[in-house]
């Protein structure tokens, strides 16, 4: 009777036994089953964050390069000493702009008077390039808005040498990598 007793409870622990490693099998698989979730949302985090890294470092290096064909455009504009200067303006920035031809026109007219004669030379006008402080808005339809406070120092024959500041409103177009339209002092220039 003993023995009976002794082997049923040997069974009911070999049952037990086997009970528990079925449940613990099963919390292991399901276990394993969490982990493979994980790793999968981890992974798709980890891409998620990747490309949210990329867009960032993009809008990034589009903002300072419009900022910095802003101020280029700054500097080659308000920079001239005689009508030579003058009207090599326009070739020093052509490649940072995509305007049309009335643009152009309207953007940097001939500095010639009435007479045909240069008004540059003649009244002995200046523009030099002091500093200029840059600016840009969201990112809005592949276009950055950006601004310029530009101070640029002027004079003319006989005249005392003035600083003058100016406001620059620029678009540029993050695809062509160029300025599409440009304000001065709120003219619009589109």
């Amino acid at each position: 009777m003993k023995n009976k007793i002794l082997l049923s409870i040997m069974g009911l622990l070999l049952v037990g036994l086997g009970i528990t490693m079925s449940i613990t099998n099963h919390k292991r698989s399901q276990i394993a089953d969490v982990r493979k979730e994980v790793s999968q949302v981890t992974k798709q985090q980890k891409h998620v964050t990747t490309q949210i890294d990329n867009l960032q470092t993009t809008y990034n290096a589009n903002d300072a390069t419009a900022k910095r064909k802003l101020l280029e455009f700054a500097k080659a504009y308000y920079t001239f000493s005689s009508q030579s200067d003058y009207d090599k303006r326009f070739n020093q920035v052509s490649d940072i702009l995509s305007l049309s031809n009335d643009q152009k026109s309207q953007l940097i007219d001939s500095g010639l008077d009435a007479t045909g004669g240069s008004r540059i030379d003649n009244l002995g006008l200046t523009s030099q390039y002091q500093t200029a402080t840059g600016y840009t808005s969201d990112l809005d339809n592949q276009t950055i808005e950006s601004l310029a406070t530009v101070v640029v120092k002027t004079s003319g024959t006989g005249q005392k040498a003035i600083n003058q500041t100016v406001l620059l409103h620029g678009w540029f177009d993050i695809k062509t990598q160029k300025l599409t339209s440009i304000k001065i002092n709120q003219i619009l220039i589109h």
